[in-house]
């Protein structure tokens, strides 16, 4: 009896704790590339949610302080509505959904032209003001976040959600990615040097990025071989108390 119990302790201790390998970033060699290695980055189109942000310079500047860039909460741009307008003083609506940062510059150019007397003097900038995105699950500081950046990894994104805790799992972490063409997701191991080869490597915004946990969160087997231990003997401890229990009924 006392060897199935040591020996159950053992197998406990071993398949409970947490690996070296389960909590390591990056582990193996980056693979030598014979070619340079370029992503098919195909150029974003903006979403429902989006803020944008509009700079526009000519030389009437009584008529460009027309247009200046409004505040969306703590970011200065115009948000993409339900419909995919944005809403631009004199202009109205102006629908840029599905487009690109360059076509949607284009278009409110082309808006544009009606108001200035030298087209050719106008200069627009379009771009997305900032990447947001939500990170849920076993991370430090879940929520949605907002960077003021025009490209985001997703280790940065993790770096600013707190990082993942020693119960959540490196090696699936789930993007969930709403696009023109439906709901998509991705699932990434980040225990892999190879992350950095990914075409998903770089978050887009408004993707939700969720980090589940490892078995043994459900198991409630702690996270060390000390943390386990204790719950074995608790468990042992419970079935002594219960056998010693009937026997004296």
């Amino acid at each position: 009896m006392k060897k199935i119990l040591i020996g159950f302790i053992v197998l406990g201790l071993f398949t409970s704790c947490l690996s070296k390998k389960q909590i390591t970033y990056f582990q193996g060699e980056p693979i030598p590339k014979t070619e340079i290695y370029k992503l098919a980055n195909q150029p974003y189109r903006l979403q429902i949610n989006d803020v944008v942000s509009l700079d526009i310079k000519a030389e009437d500047e009584a008529i460009v302080s027309l247009f200046k860039t409004s505040t969306q909460g703590n970011t200065e741009g115009y948000s993409v509505d339900r419909h995919g307008n944005i809403r631009i003083p004199y202009l109205g609506e102006v629908n840029i959904l599905g487009y690109t940062e360059k076509e949607a510059r284009e278009k409110i150019e082309q808006e544009l032209t009606t108001y200035f007397k030298d087209s050719k003097a106008l200069f627009v900038t379009l771009k997305l003001a900032g990447i947001r995105f939500t990170i849920t699950g076993e991370v430090g500081s879940p929520g949605t976040k907002n960077l003021m950046q025009n490209q985001v990894s997703i280790v940065e994104a993790l770096a600013n959600a707190g990082e993942i805790k020693d119960m959540g799992n490196r090696k699936e972490v789930l993007i969930i990615r709403k696009t023109l063409d439906g709901v998509q997701k991705y699932t990434l191991d980040l225990t892999d040097i190879d992350i950095f080869n990914s075409e998903h490597f770089y978050i887009q915004p408004n993707d939700v990025i969720y980090v589940s946990p490892l078995p043994q969160k459900t198991w409630g087997t702690g996270t060390n071989g000390l943390q386990t231990f204790g719950t074995f003997i608790s468990i042992l401890s419970f079935i002594a108390s219960s056998v010693i229990l009937i026997k004296n009924l």
